[in-house]
């Protein structure tokens, strides 16, 4: 049970009005203004890219992520960066100005470590408050560009009794600050708390109020980062960007793929390349399996940065269409990086990755692996290969096994060598060194017997 206030009626009988503010008029679609967007432009290009090319005045955004994940340090560099030419009000409920003044002047170092001189900030403005009637009364006095709400579930509204963070004040505060975006043309970001779901806690009607809502992820023990947009009204949906957590803040990565792949090991068995696609963005990841005799009646099936149901498709099908006996195997796949795949595409390297692991035969170093598996065993063709084949050809891989094209569709990419396969076994022959063919089957706890 929700207990909402209903407006008091006003001396005239009507009910107090609720909207964006002023009279509106219908007008026909023809007459209606589409000229282009008058973005904010952020050298961030990483945050730049998510948003779809820059912030859009009058728009509100979300950013939600786990406890310590970066969200309030990288708003921050954002507001530091917006400050230098439009006037910022950043609004924080749960710590005070010094604590921010104090990241700030940490993130006031170069990324690379070398001091520089920092230029004074004079257009951001810092307040720590929890009143939403009083933060609209400070931004009604100092009329920012830009708004940044430190977190929507520490803001309440005096009008409703239920406490910070409950539903009801969750839902009419970001309505409140939905309305004032429209109406004066300020850029609001909101940050959300996670559930231990991993969902923005409160009610999911937040996600529709807002226009962007964005996501940080990223391991704990890992210090990259990435930003990805869950829904945009201004631009692509399922855009990544990459940041590096470092001591001075948040730095972005330019090239994911080269960071990925910077620790592979060549030559070592159970691990191949996927190329995953990310919004437009194609992105180089290791994907690296692992087989072991299991110890117990049903065998571990354990996958990290991949959906278990794909791992056990892939299983599946090894099993019955390949011949590689995983019955009494313990199957681990992990994604290095923290990068979570969701895609089908990396199907063929997972399979490649446990192949590789069971017949203890490495894949060619210089080779990628992109499709997806049917349940027949055959190569399934994914979208956007030309970008997949140029980026591999770019990070200097020679080779790419890829599903075969059964109809016209624009040429390969001349730069890497595209073999074609119909099936996993096919595609396993290509890729493994020497075929594939190891030189006795694994022993088993039951071989040894």
């Amino acid at each position: 049970m929700v207990e909402e206030v209903v407006s008091a009626p006003t001396p005239s009988g009507k009910a107090a009005p609720r909207g964006l503010g002023g009279l509106s008029t219908p007008r026909r679609l023809s007459e209606i203004d589409t000229g282009p967007e008058d973005r904010m432009p952020l050298l961030m290009g990483e945050f730049a890219r998510v948003l779809g090319g820059g912030i859009v005045p009058g728009s509100i955004i979300l950013i939600g992520g786990d406890p310590g994940i970066g969200k309030s340090t990288l708003l921050l560099q954002v507001a530091l960066e917006v400050a230098q030419k439009a006037t910022v009000l950043y609004i924080s409920g749960e710590e005070s100005e010094r604590q921010i003044k104090m990241r700030a002047d940490r993130l006031g170092v170069d990324p690379e470590g070398r001091a520089r001189p920092v230029q004074p900030v004079k257009g951001l403005l810092l307040v720590t408050e929890t009143n939403l009637g009083v933060m609209l009364e400070h931004v009604a006095a100092v009329k920012p560009s830009l708004l940044v709400v430190d977190s929507i579930q520490t803001t309440y509204m005096p009008e409703l009794e239920s406490s910070a963070g409950s539903v009801s004040q969750v839902r009419e505060c970001s309505a409140r600050l939905r309305e004032l975006a429209k109406s004066s043309g300020t850029a609001v970001f909101l940050i959300g708390h996670v559930t231990k779901e991993g969902t923005i806690a409160g009610p999911r009607v937040l996600e529709h109020i807002v226009d962007t809502v964005l996501y940080l992820e990223g391991d704990r023990f890992q210090s990259y980062r990435l930003l990805r947009g869950v829904k945009n009204r201004f631009g692509a949906t399922s855009e990544v960007g990459v940041f590096e957590m470092r001591e001075k803040g948040m730095v972005e990565v330019t090239n994911p793929s080269e960071a990925f792949l910077a620790e592979r090991m060549v030559n070592a068995p159970g691990s191949a390349i996927a190329v995953t696609m990310e919004g437009t963005r194609p992105i180089l990841v290791e994907v690296q399996g692992l087989s072991s005799p299991t110890a117990f009646g049903n065998p571990r099936r354990t996958p990290n940065g991949v959906d278990i149901n794909r791992l056990l498709l892939v299983i599946a099908v090894l099993t019955r269409r390949v011949g590689i006996r995983l019955g009494e195997q313990d199957v681990f796949v992990n994604v290095v990086g923290g990068i979570q795949i969701e895609e089908p595409a990396a199907d063929l390297a997972m399979a490649a990755a446990i192949a590789s692991s069971v017949r203890d035969i490495p894949v060619r170093a210089d080779t990628v692996l992109i499709g997806e598996i049917g349940l027949s065993g055959e190569l399934r063709m994914v979208g956007q290969m030309a970008a997949r084949l140029r980026e591999a050809a770019k990070l200097g891989f020679k080779t790419a096994v890829v599903p075969r094209r059964l109809r016209k569709a624009e040429p390969w990419p001349s730069e890497i060598e595209v073999v074609e396969a119909r099936s996993v076994r096919e595609a396993l022959e290509k890729a493994l060194i020497g075929g594939g063919r190891p030189a006795a089957e694994p022993e088993t706890e039951k071989g040894k017997a």
